[in-house]
């Protein structure tokens, strides 16, 4: 295990919304061919609270699986039968991606409010979680990128318990002896940041042998974290253009990803897109994708 070390005062946390009183439910609808919660980041951070205390209250409870919907996830589902059963196994799928929030908003009755985009939703997760005594776990990256997300986290939120570790090298005849690890620290939330598909299967794989109120999936979360990827700004955000950005800044590693995956997803969110009411979700409830 690794213990956490300061940061200096300069970092500063991206804006989110003031947290208020949790849904009384919230719905889910069918985008890209994916069952994706209607759900705003506000709601999805007080989702993660709820869910987190009630399995502290039942030792018995697994963890519910946090998996994000964006246009890369959206064509390995349709191209990938594999994939796709891995992916529906989660319990909540949020929309990652900003496309999928306009495809919710232009062909379903019941529209997702606001994009909760992975790299701002571990911030809204880290402030609650500091407030309530949420405890966090690591997992993923290199051991240089963990440990700077920690200590990131840690210095921005103030009283946020960070009471693991671990980079994301390791094989699958580890994870017994990883899953232990993780067990003994007694965590809530336990963030997995592999490459698509391993942290997807890693948490579908260990489902029952961990012990935590949430395993979200964040891909590449940590290197935003530390700043050392940077985001896009905020009008590419808003029109769906993040994409762009990452690849004008890295086009060697993106091209063929967004060439073949762009297209599709497209397709897909216009033709796979539930324009039908959601069915309601009570908050607390059980949550599973379709």
């Amino acid at each position: 295990m690794h213990a956490a070390v300061a940061l200096p005062h300069t970092h500063q946390a991206p804006a989110a919304p003031v947290l208020s009183a949790a849904n009384d439910s919230w719905g889910e609808v069918t985008v890209g061919g994916l069952r994706t919660a209607c759900v705003s980041r506000d709601g999805l951070a007080q989702q993660m609270l709820l869910d987190c205390l009630d399995a502290r209250d039942n030792p018995a409870a697994r963890p519910k699986l946090v998996f994000a919907s964006n246009g890369h996830a959206i064509a390995l589902a349709a191209q990938d039968e594999a994939f796709r059963f891995t992916f529906e196994q989660a319990d909540i799928i949020h929309a990652d991606g900003q496309a999928a929030v306009f495809a919710a908003r232009l062909l379903t009755r019941t529209p997702i409010p606001e994009r909760s985009a992975t790299t701002d939703f571990i911030h809204d997760a880290a402030r609650i979680a500091a407030q309530h005594g949420l405890r966090f776990f690591l997992l993923g990256a290199t051991e240089e990128a963990n440990a700077e997300t920690a200590r990131v986290l840690r210095e921005t939120y103030p009283g946020l318990q960070i009471v693991g570790r671990r980079h994301g090298y390791f094989g699958r005849d580890e994870e017994d002896e990883l899953c232990d690890e993780i067990n003994l620290t007694l965590p809530d939330v336990i963030w997995v940041g592999l490459s698509v598909p391993l942290e997807y299967e890693f948490a579908v794989r260990n489902k029952t042998r961990l012990r935590a109120g949430w395993l979200v999936t964040c891909g590449g979360c940590f290197n935003f974290v530390t700043g050392a990827y940077k985001r896009a700004p905020h009008w590419m955000q808003a029109a769906g253009l993040e994409w762009l950005f990452r690849l004008v800044r890295e086009p060697k590693r993106l091209f063929w990803r967004y060439a073949v995956t762009n297209p599709l997803a497209i397709f897909l969110l216009l033709t796979r897109t539930n324009a039908g009411r959601p069915e309601a979700r009570p908050a607390g409830g059980a949550f599973r994708a379709a």
